[in-house]
């Protein structure tokens, strides 16, 4: 995905706020060299940041009649307001090693004995997962096949078949699950005790 940025020469807390006000937005670019200050229109840079890919990949930036590469590290949203406040970018190269979420898309569900046979629901217990790889090997997704799920299994990470380069970092449990099938819920049906009369033919409640 392309952007433009704009170089932003005054800095400070009311100069960002004067930009925002102009419907900018202040952010900064780190990485390979000095920090660069920018700023972007807030309504092209809300409409991206809907996006799945300008989360998860490569980016090229127009600055000053330069294109470079860059990775979308942080933003902040206004707290109440949908309005973003600030961004961050890092620059990227070929040799730059990176450590990133990017999104689960799982694929096949339907498709599985678990769901199709068994009527189970998957439940995908992660969405997303930490990587790390070097910037140019970075995925914008990673694609879970559930069709070989089966009742009263679940798929983990070390199942997945991750890109060349691409290593998943993971905390606590060594192999976590990341779907499970859960079988389907009995109903059960509760029927109502009938009313006893007493000796005075009146009703009286279980």
């Amino acid at each position: 995905m392309k952007f433009t940025a704009f170089e932003r020469k005054l800095q400070g807390t009311g100069a960002s706020r004067r930009l925002r006000v102009a419907g900018k937005v202040p952010g900064i670019v780190y990485g390979a060299g000095e920090p660069t200050n920018i700023e972007l229109d807030h309504n092209a840079l809300f409409h991206a940041l809907k996006k799945e890919a300008f989360h998860s990949s490569i980016l090229d930036m127009e600055l000053a009649g330069a294109t470079t590469q860059v990775l979308l590290r942080d933003f902040q949203m206004h707290p109440y307001k949908p309005q973003v406040q600030h961004i961050d970018f890092q620059r990227v190269d070929a040799t730059t090693k990176i450590t990133k979420k990017v999104p689960l898309h799982f694929i096949g569900e339907a498709e599985s004995v678990a769901v199709k046979t068994d009527k189970c629901t998957v439940n995908h217990i992660i969405t997303e997962l930490r990587i790390t790889c070097l910037a140019q090997q970075l995925p914008e997704f990673i694609e879970v096949d559930l069709s070989g799920l089966t009742l009263g299994h679940s798929l983990h990470i070390n199942d997945l078949k991750l890109p060349a380069g691409v290593k998943a970092i993971v905390h606590g449990k060594p192999n976590p699950a990341v779907a499970t099938a859960v079988p389907p819920v009995a109903e059960e049906i509760v029927v109502a005790a009938a009313p006893v009369e007493d000796a005075k033919g009146k009703k009286k409640k279980k």
